[in-house]
């Protein structure tokens, strides 16, 4: 007869050859830093990382490379309740109430975006220590989704420019001798480094999208009216938006849909209205480019022969994916106008709609722009911290007062109300004439220029491409496409009809999948022990 003891040793055995046998949940380990949101989200759902884990990760990321090691320089401010927010949204998380993907997700963001917790400088020391009322329409939408708005990074000051007077200069972190891009180069330095998953930057004449391509990143200008302008320092409303910036399609995706919606502070919003959706992820497909047909424009290139052949390669991805390419070209006269119509809106809008602006600033901000130029003449100090003058932004401010069209003249009326409409028209035959879903082009048309010396050298005739987005007010997308054979990154451009943000962002995961060419830049490398367990499907 078989003994209790020994039954119960057979038992025990079979249950683990049953437990052994059946099906495991396999993981597998992934640098935190290269982690889409959607893994990091997946990693939270299986205990194997928190929010708090998360969070000092990034911090830990900073602490090495922002201000020691390669001193990227690309932090202002950082929220020093980060830490608390992330244990309050672990403990909502472990009660059952999870707010969304971005639960846990730290974010940082471009110093133009108000925020409650944090002061918002616009990169000046004339706005040291500003506080504003209220977050954002943007911020606030994050926030409410559960994201950690943890950091606040450098700019070009007030949006223009690569640098400002309170962050000085960032550097870019695959080549430390060449500039971030800017105005939002903090973000993509930022994003670029690891320092956080998302980020949100403006756009006003590519001030997404350069800062994008140069740091080897995804970005997203979307389309003028889809998110809010309230609560964003202005540059010019018309051109202005605000938008996300990651490391991947996946995650600028998982990122826009919360921060949509009809703002009453904006009335550009109420253009969304039916057009916009709460969750851009059911529109990534990896054969999103088969049957798909994509205008390249060559008009952009010819300027840097290694940018040329990233294009040229991915070109043929496209085609290997099944996407037709089809050659577009836009008239002389446009190409030579469009980038000056830019340079005269803003100025004109700036110097009214930043008088707008501080007038939600304390007593002690100037409340104009007379007054910003009379403070920066009269402040000549150099801080031990590297705060300093930011003379060659300074000296625009006087060229806007002396050069600024006014807004009730015929120039201001002639762009805003005649080319931008004419530059929609043509754009939209654009589109028409060859059926195309997108249209393609080099982001950056050259790579990026040395922070000390001349810029690289071009054939002199090329134009910028990221006006047309801005003067239209349609969405491009930014996808790396491969790297210069200095190593240096070079990204895609997916641009599109109004509203037409699920139709890109489905190109560009397609091409994404297809060519996985992002890269962690060589002066960020990864962390000892910043690995984190992502639970495979």
């Amino acid at each position: 007869m078989i003994n209790r003891a020994a039954r119960f040793v057979s038992i025990a055995a079979f249950a683990a050859a049953l437990i052994a046998a059946a099906p495991q949940a396999s993981a597998k380990q992934v640098a935190f830093d290269q982690a889409t949101i959607v893994e990091l989200g997946a990693a939270m759902r299986a205990g194997t990382l928190t929010a708090e884990k998360l969070t000092q990760l990034c911090l830990d990321r900073i602490a090495a490379y922002d201000r020691a090691g390669p001193k990227l320089h690309a932090v202002i401010t950082l929220n020093p309740k980060a830490l608390e927010i992330a244990r309050a949204l672990d403990a909502e998380r472990k009660a059952g109430k999870v707010r969304g993907p971005l639960h846990g997700i730290p974010v940082v963001l471009k110093d133009n975006f108000d925020t409650v917790d944090m002061p918002t400088t616009g990169g000046s020391v004339l706005l040291e220590g500003n506080m504003a009322p209220d977050d954002a329409n943007m911020v606030k939408k994050l926030r409410d989704a559960g994201a950690i708005i943890f950091a606040k990074v450098n700019l070009g000051e007030f949006a223009n420019g690569m640098q400002s007077s309170i962050g000085g200069q960032s550097l870019n972190p695959h080549d430390l001798t060449r500039t971030p891009s800017g105005s939002s180069g903090g973000t993509g330095v930022s994003i670029a480094a690891g320092y956080a998953p998302l980020g949100l930057g403006t756009d006003t004449g590519g001030s997404i999208r350069g800062p994008s391509s140069v740091n080897g990143i995804v970005g997203l200008k979307p389309t003028h009216g889809l998110l809010s302008h309230d609560g964003i320092i202005p540059l010019a409303l018309t051109l202005d938006m605000g938008g996300p910036m990651a490391r991947s399609v996946t995650d600028i995706a998982v990122a826009l849909g919360p921060m949509t919606g009809i703002d009453p502070a904006d009335p550009y919003t109420k253009k969304s209205e039916g057009k916009s959706h709460k969750d851009y992820t059911p529109f990534l497909k990896a054969d999103a480019l088969k049957g798909a047909r994509i205008g390249i424009a060559r008009d952009y290139m010819g300027a840097d022969p290694d940018v040329d052949w990233v294009i040229e390669a991915a070109l043929k991805a496209i085609q290997k994916a099944g996407g037709a390419v089809v050659e577009v070209r836009l008239p002389k006269w446009y190409l030579e106008s469009a980038t000056q119509v830019v340079f005269t809106l803003y100025p004109a809008e700036f110097k009214v709609q930043i008088a707008d602006y501080l007038k939600t600033t304390g007593p002690k901000y100037p409340k104009n722009l007379d007054q910003l130029i009379e403070r920066a003449e009269a402040y000549n100090d150099l801080r031990g911290d590297g705060v300093g003058p930011n003379l060659s932004r300074w000296q625009y401010f006087k060229n806007v007062e002396a050069k600024a069209v006014p807004l009730d003249g015929p120039v201001y009326d002639a762009m805003l109300n005649h080319f931008i409409p004419m530059t929609r028209a043509l754009l939209d035959a654009t589109f028409a004439k060859d059926h195309l879903d997108a249209i393609v082009y080099p982001t950056t048309v050259t790579r990026p220029e040395q922070i000390a010396g001349p810029p690289p050298p071009t054939l002199g005739s090329v134009k910028s491409p990221r006006s047309l987005g801005n003067l239209s007010g349609y969405p491009d997308l930014i996808v790396p496409a491969g790297f210069t054979t200095d190593d240096l990154p070079v990204t895609i451009s997916f641009f599109g009809p109004a509203f037409s943000e699920p139709r890109l962002l489905g190109l560009g995961y397609g091409f994404e999948q297809a060519t996985k060419a992002i890269r962690r830049p060589v002066n960020t490398p990864a962390l000892p022990g910043a690995m984190i367990e992502v639970p495979e499907k």
